[in-house]
């Protein structure tokens, strides 16, 4: 789609939107499934990015402190507990701008990834930049999926990041992409961009080949110590018509809730459940930002007689 198919699905009458979006929903996905996915920091703070919303990059002053990268058997412990407490999908995330071959951290991450996909799990990782070669070798030990959010439109990124473009953010995507993995890619609402800003986003994931499998929404949540420590949180009416408008765009995609649920009420995720969202991203904490707690995400999943949705389910 492109943005004046999109900007028509996203301005028109709220509940017109999300009676088309559940539409599309009912057609592509089983009505009663949620994906719950886990997120690990397995290496936090001292980021040479300066990615204005995050509290890992060194050029900041959050109250972030740095720490080494865990080992496998570090890792285990979460992986076992997520898969036991309901997780499909085991997310590790690395706070540095890249990886290389031959690189002794890339190797531990490797011999990690190894380790967890011996437990059935979906195993997703997000670690910056790739060449071709890095996400075969990540692809050959198991990986299923590679986050990496193209986070706005091209137009505003660059008053968000500078020390990379997104060209290469759609580069090593591409790599993703050449390499048979699973394409985890969304964006941040609430950095001060506008509703086109969003919808260019949006028009961008669109054009991806093949789509995006899963699709993250994150809100902002702005961390003392960045440069976007005052933005206002965003409103739960625009996460709404976000969700409905990317459920529309990419049906086949999981729509995944993830960073900020934490600022919205139970009611208002549950009308995101209904526009078509069916991921969450589930425990307490989500890299160094909060999240519901496990037993509150599994009431809510009750009340709305919603079930966690079985590995591999469409992978």
């Amino acid at each position: 789609m492109n943005l004046e198919q999109l900007e028509a699905i996203y301005h028109q009458p709220f509940f017109d939107l999300i009676t088309q979006s559940r539409e599309v929903y009912l057609a592509h996905w089983k009505r009663h499934e949620v994906q719950l996915c886990t997120l690990l920091s397995i290496k936090t703070g001292g980021c040479s990015e300066d990615c204005g919303y995050c509290s890992q990059s060194a050029h900041h002053k959050g109250e972030v402190e740095r720490e080494k990268l865990l080992t496998a058997d570090e890792v285990m412990p979460h992986a076992l507990r997520a898969k036991a407490n309901g997780s499909t999908r085991f997310c590790m995330g690395a706070a540095w701008r890249g990886v290389r071959e031959g690189d002794g951290k890339f190797e531990q991450v490797l011999e990690t990834v190894r380790q967890v996909n011996t437990l059935g799990l979906e195993v997703c990782v997000t670690l910056g930049s790739l060449t071709n070669r890095e996400a075969q070798l990540l692809k050959e030990a198991g990986v299923t999926a590679y986050n990496h959010n193209i986070d706005t439109s091209p137009e505003f990124y660059p008053g968000i990041v500078s020390t990379h473009t997104f060209e290469d953010r759609l580069q090593t995507i591409k790599a993703v992409q050449d390499a048979n993995m699973a394409v985890c890619c969304g964006g941040i609402l609430g950095m001060g961009e506008d509703v086109r800003d969003r919808l260019r986003m949006l028009e961008v994931l669109c054009g991806f080949d093949p789509s995006p499998e899963s699709v993250p929404i994150n809100c902002l949540m702005a961390m003392p110590g960045t440069p976007l420590e005052d933005q206002e949180p965003i409103d739960i009416f625009d996460l709404v018509r976000m969700v409905a408008t990317t459920r529309i765009a990419i049906p086949t995609a999981k729509v995944r809730l993830s960073a900020g649920r934490t600022r919205f009420s139970l009611e208002g995720q549950a009308l995101a459940f209904y526009a078509g969202a069916n991921s969450i991203f589930y425990g307490e904490k989500l890299l160094t930002a909060s999240n519901p707690e496990e037993n509150e995400d599994l009431d809510l999943l009750r009340k709305l007689d919603l079930v966690p949705q079985a590995p591999f389910a469409t992978v």
